[in-house]
């Protein structure tokens, strides 16, 4: 019997270990991701990471999870490379398997995180991370007084190139119809901005280009007639939302529409009373390193709390 399991080995779930460890909680972390997720996080696909606070000089993401899980070593976290396959939270204690072995605790604390939707094209994979992204807070810093396109149609994308438009020379959205999903006022905020211009009816069929290793064009099919061209371009960022890492937990906790798990306001406490959320896998807004380690902070203390308070508590 566990006090905790933390389930995920992103920022939030190191930064969860940290601080349940220094409780005493002897936290136990699953570190493999459901849908086959990386341990480590979105991070450990990010190569250079300048916005997280203690690196000056920036620091590659890897590295930076690599810290981080030394620092759970450090007070004791018990980590297991394996992926939950099954989890039961309709009783108490919890019960769950992974790699066909059996875990049993009084308090989870889910930080599986999300990923980023992709194209799905081999160029764009070969080109991630130079010149390719899906998240402009992080890189768009690196395209200052460039040429970027943004690809999407939602409050996202608009998101993304109002703020690329601060940086970068010109921003091109790229979509496929006519018109976008975005909400009225994200809209009018992008088609007012004189930096930011619009591709109607195009989709990305190519990024070029991988034998260079830098992006410097798209190739573009017209989505009406079919026909392509060959639009020039210094950065390409995919702003078609994000997909959380919930599939164990449908039909055992509250989830919204997006399928985040739902947490209420101010904590990370989810609908079933011992199960606490932290991360990308509950945050759709912000879906940064340093407000998920912040959740993953209010997850330990939650639980610890949480524990403390439990009927024949120690």
């Amino acid at each position: 019997m566990h006090k905790v399991i933390i389930i995920g080995s992103g920022p939030a779930g190191h930064t969860a270990a940290v601080y349940a460890a220094r409780a005493n909680l002897k936290p136990v972390m699953i570190e493999g991701q459901v849908r086959g997720g990386i341990p480590g996080g979105q991070l450990m696909i990010t190569t250079e990471v300048e916005n997280y606070p203690g690196f000056p000089q920036g620091v590659q993401g890897p590295e930076l999870m690599e810290l981080f899980k030394k620092q759970s070593l450090r007070f004791g976290t018990e980590i297991i490379s394996a992926d939950v396959e099954k989890i039961d939270l309709s009783k108490r204690p919890f019960h769950m398997v992974a790699d066909g072995k059996e875990y049993v605790s009084e308090s989870v604390i889910i930080a599986t995180g999300a990923q980023a939707k992709w194209l799905n094209l081999p160029s764009e994979e070969a080109l991630r991370n130079r010149g390719v992204s899906a998240c402009a807070t992080c890189d768009g810093y690196f395209f200052r007084n460039q040429d970027v396109c943004v690809v999407g149609g939602g409050d996202t994308a608009m998101e993304e190139a109002h703020y690329l438009a601060g940086l970068a020379k010109s921003v091109t959205i790229i979509h496929r119809r006519e018109e976008l999903r975005a909400s009225k006022i994200m809209q009018a905020r992008a088609l007012e901005n004189p930096k930011i211009k619009f591709l109607w009816n195009k989709e990305v069929v190519e990024v070029l280009d991988p034998a260079a290793g830098t992006v410097n064009a798209l190739r573009l099919k017209d989505t009406r007639n079919g026909e392509t061209m060959v639009h020039p371009t210094q950065g390409l960022f995919i702003a078609i939302g994000h997909v959380p890492n919930t599939d164990l937990f449908v039909g055992q906790l509250d989830l919204d529409d997006l399928g985040y798990i739902k947490t209420k306001p101010g904590t990370t406490q989810t609908t079933v009373e011992g199960v606490f959320a932290a991360g990308d896998v509950q945050d759709h807004v912000y879906r940064q390193a340093v407000t998920a380690a912040g959740t993953g902070c209010m997850a330990a203390i939650e639980a610890e709390r949480w524990l403390v308070a439990q009927p024949g508590a120690h």
